[in-house]
């Protein structure tokens, strides 16, 4: 007994090690920035919480406008019976590869308007957020295995909060002003509405950035739609 109260605290030093280790990408796609992609988003409530799936037609297709304009929030309510539909799109990456691991990684598709959509991930939203609704500038937790990589030499957008938190723009949306492009980003803050004490702040990476979210990653919107992730 004595020599199993010495394993204990290897045990859990192993534990901890192994829960913070780096995933292994089983996929990855590259080239990306600005590339357009639609998503789509849908759940139903069990009890208190709402998982919400989300799908989106990235190494699909890119989302072709025609049909992507005959899809509406009612058509996917009644065939799924959800309680939550978002259309989401069309949007832009902004990082230029994805890499891919666990969960993420599948073969779960769906047809929407004969749009076809892979399931990328999920959200739980909890009863607190379905009742105040999903805020601008507030982070959401999204189950995910990804790495977002940026390459040295090119732009990246971020916002700051009062706190100290980054989160570097993952992708722009012309869900709000449907004439936004990637050449507006630069001065995007004269768009913003900015809450007290955030910053919005552009620059050029030295080196390559690799955003890694192991399970779950901390995203956030802006007043336009716009989607970032926390460093």
């Amino acid at each position: 007994m004595t020599k199993l109260y010495k394993l204990i605290p290897s045990l859990l030093i192993l534990i901890a090690e192994l829960a913070n280790s780096q995933p292994i990408f089983e996929k990855s796609v590259s080239n990306l920035r600005d590339q357009r992609y639609c998503e789509i988003l849908y759940g139903k409530r069990h009890w208190l919480n709402l998982e919400v799936k989300v799908f989106n037609t990235q190494g699909l297709n890119l989302c072709p406008e025609d049909q992507w304009k005959t899809i509406t929030k009612d058509e996917i309510t009644k065939k799924y019976n959800a309680s939550f539909v978002d259309l989401n799109g069309p949007r832009y990456w902004m990082m230029d590869e994805i890499q891919a691991a666990g969960a993420t990684v599948n073969n779960v598709k769906e047809s929407f308007g004969g749009i076809e959509m892979n399931l990328r991930a999920t959200v739980d939203i909890g009863l607190l957020k379905q009742i105040t609704g999903s805020k601008q500038f507030s982070p959401n937790q999204i189950n995910r295995t990804t790495n977002w990589i940026y390459k040295a030499g090119s732009p990246i957008y971020e916002l700051v909060s009062p706190d100290g938190q980054v989160y570097v723009m993952q992708s722009y949306s012309q869900n709000v002003n449907p004439n936004l492009t990637m050449k507006d980003l630069p001065n995007l803050a004269k768009q913003l509405k900015l809450p007290t004490g955030w910053v919005y702040r552009s620059t050029v990476l030295e080196k390559d950035l690799s955003l890694v979210a192991n399970g779950i990653a901390y995203v956030l919107q802006d007043n336009l739609a716009n989607s970032y992730q926390r460093r």
